[in-house]
C-alpha cells in the first residue's frame, strides 16, 4: 500500500517554499542595496556639485575682492570649466556677458546660481566673511606698503614673544592687507586682555595708510551720523585691534555721546557699514550674476515617493510572481520522473518494471539507471533460475549412473569388478569438482576468498600449468607451448593462478582440434604483467562473448558435461584475476580461435 506523503514533506512544496524564500530575501535585500547605494551616490555627487559650486564662488570673488575690474577673468573661468566639467558664465546685472565657457551665442540658463559681490557676500556660505558681509579680501586703502609691513612684522614678533613668556601661545599671521596679526586659533589671546607687560601700543597704533584711511572712514561715517542726527563724543577709529583679521573689527568704532541708546548705536554701526563700502566700492569689481551649469543650483535629492513606493513593490511583486511560477514549472518536471521511479518500484518483482527516459538531466540518468538496474535483475533471475537447473542436471547425471550401477550390482545382476569400481570412481570425481567450483564460487561472491600472495616468476607458473596439462594435450593431438618475454613476475597466489590458467587451458584443449596448438605467453607491460591463453580452436561467435563469463554458460546448449563442461570454469577465473586486482577479457573470431588475457599487478624480484 502507497504511504501517503504529507502535504509539508513533499519536493514540490518545499521547493516552492525554499524559492520563495530565496527570492524575497534577494528582492529585499537588492532593493535596500540599490536604495542605499544610490542614497549614498547622490550624496556624494551632491556634496561634490556643492564643493566645485562654493570654490568656482569663492574663485571669482576673490578676482572681484582684488580687482577694479573683470579684465582677465576669462582665463579663470575657462580653467574652472575644463577642472569641473561644467558651464561657467559670467554676466552683468543686466545680462551682459563677461565671460563664458560655452561657445557664443548659447542661450544662459534661466535663473542666476549666484551674485558676486564683494560688499554684499552670503556671511553664512563664506568663510572669513565679516559681519557688515564685506569679503576679507578687499582691502582698499588699508593696504599697507612694503615699509610698513616690515616694521609692523618686527613688532609683532615682539609682541609675540612677551606673550610666550606670559605663558600664551600664539601665532603671526598676515591679513589680506599686509597688517600682522598676533592671534589665537583657539580664541582671543589671553581672553581679549592684553598682559601690561606687552601693552607697549607700538603694534596698535596705525600707520599713516592706515590712519589715512580711517580719517576718510570717519569723515564718511561723520556725515552719514550728522545727517541722522547722531554724533560722537570722541573720536573714533583711534585705535586697532591686533588679534583681529577682518577688516570691520580691526579697526574698532569710538564711542558715541549716549551708549545706552541702542537705537543711536544702530545707527551709527549703520552709517560705518554704509560708509567703508562707499570707501571700498572703487576697489572691488562691479557686481556680476553667475551661471552654472543648466542654472538649476538645487542640490540633486532621492526622495522615495508614494509613486517611487509603488513602484519598487509592483516590481518585487512581478518578480516574486514570476520566480514562483517558473519553480513551480521546474519543480513539476522535476518531480514528474520521480513519480514514475516510485510507482514502478512498487511494482512486484516479477514484473520488471521500467520507467521512460524523457530527459538527459540527473532525472534522466537516475531513469537509465534504473532501467538498466531493473534489467540486470531480470537477467540475474533467469541466471538464477538456470544455474539451479544446471546444478541438478550436473548433479543428476552422475548421481544417476551411480545409484543405477549400486543397484545392479546389489541385485546380483553385474559384478563389483575393477573396471566397474573405477567408472563410479570417475563419477565420483565429478560430483567432487562440481561441488569444488560451486565452494569456490560462493567463497568468491562471499568475499571469504583466501589468497596467499607472494613473488611470483611467469615463465615458471607457465611451465607448471603446461605441465600439468601435457598429457590431455599429447591425448587430443594438440601442440601446448609457452612463450615468455623477459622474466616478469606477479604478486600472486600461485596455487590460485595455476587454478585460473588451468581452466583456461582445460576450455582450450576442449575446443581445439587435432594439430591445433594452445599458447601460454607472458609480458611485462608497464605496472602490470600480462597473461596470455591462445588456441587456435573453433573460436566464439561475437554475439557470445559477453556472456563466456556467466556461470553454466555454453556456447552449446546441447554439450553435456563430458563434451562442454560445467560452466562454470571461467566465472571461476574470474572471480580468482578480480581478487588479485586485476582483468580477464576474451576475444575470439569464429574458426580462428581465442584469445584470453589476463592483466595482473606484477612485483619486483625479490633479493
Amino acid at each position: 500500500m502507497t504511504r501517503r506523503i504529507p502535504l509539508r514533506k513533499r519536493l514540490l512544496i518545499r521547493l516552492l517554499i525554499a524559492t520563495v524564500l530565496i527570492a524575497v530575501c534577494s528582492v529585499a535585500a537588492t532593493a535596500w542595496l540599490a536604495v542605499e547605494t544610490i542614497t549614498r551616490a547622490l550624496r556624494e555627487e551632491q556634496g561634490q556639485v556643492l564643493a566645485e559650486d562654493m570654490d568656482v564662488l569663492a574663485r571669482l570673488s576673490g578676482h572681484a575682492a582684488t580687482h577694479a575690474d573683470w579684465k582677465g577673468i576669462e582665463r579663470t573661468v575657462r580653467e574652472l570649466s575644463a577642472r569641473t566639467g561644467r558651464r561657467i558664465a559670467l554676466t552683468t546685472t543686466d545680462r551682459r556677458t563677461i565671460a563664458d565657457s560655452a561657445p557664443p551665442g548659447t542661450s544662459l540658463p534661466p535663473r542666476a546660481a549666484a551674485t558676486i559681490d564683494p560688499l554684499h557676500i552670503d556671511t553664512y556660505t563664506e568663510r572669513g566673511a565679516q559681519r557688515g558681509g564685506i569679503d576679507p579680501r578687499v582691502v582698499g586703502p588699508y593696504r599697507v606698503t612694503d615699509a610698513e609691513r616690515a616694521r609692523l612684522e618686527k613688532l609683532a614678533l615682539i609682541r609675540q614673544r612677551c606673550f610666550a613668556r606670559n605663558g600664551y601661545e600664539t601665532a603671526v599671521v598676515r591679513t589680506p592687507s599686509g597688517r600682522p596679526v598676533v592671534t589665537d586659533h583657539d580664541g582671543p589671546v589671553a581672553g581679549g586682555q592684553v598682559p601690561d607687560a606687552c601693552a607697549d601700543g607700538l603694534l596698535n597704533t596705525p600707520t599713516p595708510t592706515e590712519e589715512k584711511a580711517l580719517a576718510d572712514l570717519s569723515g564718511r561715517a561723520r556725515a552719514c551720523l550728522d545727517r541722522r542726527g547722531v554724533g560722537p563724543s570722541t573720536p573714533m577709529f583711534a585705535t586697532v585691534d591686533v588679534t583681529e583679521q577682518r577688516l570691520g573689527t580691526r579697526y574698532p568704532m569710538g564711542k558715541i555721546a549716549s551708549p545706552a541708546d541702542r537705537e543711536a548705536v544702530r545707527e551709527a554701526e549703520g552709517c560705518v557699514a554704509a560708509a567703508r563700502r562707499a570707501q571700498l566700492d572703487p576697489y572691488v569689481a562691479p557686481v556680476a550674476e553667475l551661471f552654472l551649469g543648466g542654472g538649476d543650483p538645487t542640490a540633486v535629492r532621492f526622495d522615495m515617493s508614494p509613486a517611487n513606493k509603488a513602484k519598487v513593490v509592483g516590481a518585487a511583486g512581478l518578480v516574486l510572481a514570476v520566480t514562483v511560477a517558473v519553480t513551480a514549472a521546474v519543480a513539476t518536471r522535476l518531480v514528474r520522473p520521480l513519480r514514475a521511479l516510485t510507482e514502478a518500484a512498487q511494482q512486484p518483482p516479477e514484473l520488471h518494471a521500467r520507467v521512460p527516459v524523457t530527459t538527459r538531466d540527473e532525472t534522466g540518468i537516475l531513469a537509465a539507471a534504473f532501467n538498466e538496474l531493473a534489467e540486470r535483475r531480470e537477467r540475474l533471475e533467469v541466471q538464477r533460475k538456470a544455474m539451479v537447473s544446471d546444478i541438478a542436471h550436473e548433479l543428476r547425471s552422475p548421481l544417476t549412473n551411480i545409484r543405477g550401477w549400486l543397484e545392479v550390482t546389489r541385485d546380483g545382476v553385474v559384478d563389483p569388478d575393477p573396471a566397474l569400481l573405477a567408472s563410479l570412481h570417475e563419477e565420483a570425481l565429478v560430483l567432487q569438482r562440481v561441488i569444488d567450483d560451486l565452494q569456490d564460487l560462493a567463497a568468491a561472491d562471499a568475499g571469504t576468498l583466501r589468497l596467499h600472495r607472494e613473488p611470483v616468476r611467469a615463465d615458471e607458473l607457465l611451465d607448471q600449468v603446461a605441465a600439468a596439462h601435457r598429457v590431455a594435450a599429447d591425448t587430443a593431438g594438440v601442440t601446448l607451448r609457452t612463450t615468455t618475454d623477459g622474466t616478469p613476475w606477479l604478486d600472486a597466489d600461485p596455487v590460485r593462478m595455476r587454478q585460473a590458467l588451468g581452466n583456461l587451458v582445460s576450455n582450450a584443449l576442449r575446443h581445439t582440434p587435432a594439430d591445433g596448438t594452445v599458447t601460454l605467453a607472458a609480458r611485462r607491460d608497464g605496472d602490470d604483467v600480462v597473461l596470455e591463453v591462445t588456441d587456435t580452436g573453433t573460436g566464439i561467435d561475437i554475439a557470445d562473448l559477453p556472456y563466456v563469463f556467466d556461470r553454466f554458460w555454453r556456447a552449446e546448449k546441447s554439450r553435456s558435461r563430458r563434451t562442454g563442461g560445467s560452466g562454470l570454469g571461467l566465472p571461476i577465473v574470474r572471480h580468482l584475476v578480480a581478487a588479485h586486482g586485476g582483468t580477464v577479457e576474451a576475444a575470439s573470431e569464429p574458426g580462428a580461435g581465442s584469445v584470453f588475457t589476463l592483466r595482473l599487478p606484477a612485483a619486483e624480484p625479490p633479493d
